[in-house]
């Protein structure tokens, strides 16, 4: 799927849209995330792209599942960041909403992740629906 903007809706300084190649596509391509935000974000655009490989890799060992199968036929309509809070040297939490459609039924994930950094690479540990 060749998309012109990146999915996770992050945009530069005059509002314009960047492209996946601008923004979560490098993190895909295997360069680290500076914080929890760009980790998530990033993590959102792999779950709209279908790369399961990025999303296992970037899930913390501790709690990272032995396999990951997505739900087929669902469209994924937006990424909505509420809150990115850094809550010690090496960790953070990232309110956001994320919205998709599925089966016709219109979806909204509303969680706050915990995010760990270790050797300088950030993960996803894991969340509470709110």
């Amino acid at each position: 799927m060749k998309l012109t903007h990146c999915p996770c809706g992050r945009t530069n300084p005059k509002g314009q849209a960047l492209s996946l190649d601008a923004c979560c596509g490098p993190h895909h391509a295997n360069q680290n995330a500076p914080d929890a935000e760009r980790l998530m974000r990033s993590r959102y655009s792999a779950f709209v792209l279908g790369d399961v490989p990025y999303l296992l890799a970037t899930w913390h060992s501790s709690r990272r599942p032995a396999e990951l199968t997505l739900e087929t036929g669902g469209k994924w309509l937006g990424l909505e960041i509420k809150q990115h809070r850094v809550t010690g040297a090496d960790t953070a939490e990232v309110e956001f909403v994320a919205r998709f459609r599925v089966g016709g039924k219109a979806v909204r994930q509303h969680e706050r992740s915990r995010f760990v950094r270790e050797d300088g690479r950030w993960f996803y540990v894991d969340g509470d629906v709110l």
